[in-house]
């Protein structure tokens, strides 16, 4: 059984992608976005503007904006 795999592909304010990644990879959409909504202040401190959530290599939700005001 090949189990589903969730990841935040996080940019940062030119669009380019951050390596390596710093999201785990997950195996339910609720994880990972619950992972975001716990983490994403740091990761926008980190340099991160943006995180778009992969099923599998595929979009899966639009693009989220990460702003600390």
């Amino acid at each position: 059984m090949i189990r589903p795999r969730w990841e935040w592909v996080l940019t940062d304010a030119d669009g380019r992608t951050l390596e390596p990644s710093s999201s785990p990879v997950f195996t339910a959409q609720y994880d990972a976005e619950q992972w975001l909504g716990e983490h994403w202040r740091r990761l926008a401190a980190a340099g991160a503007a943006t995180a778009t959530l992969r099923h599998d290599g595929a979009q899966a939700t639009p693009t989220i904006m990460l702003r600390v005001h």
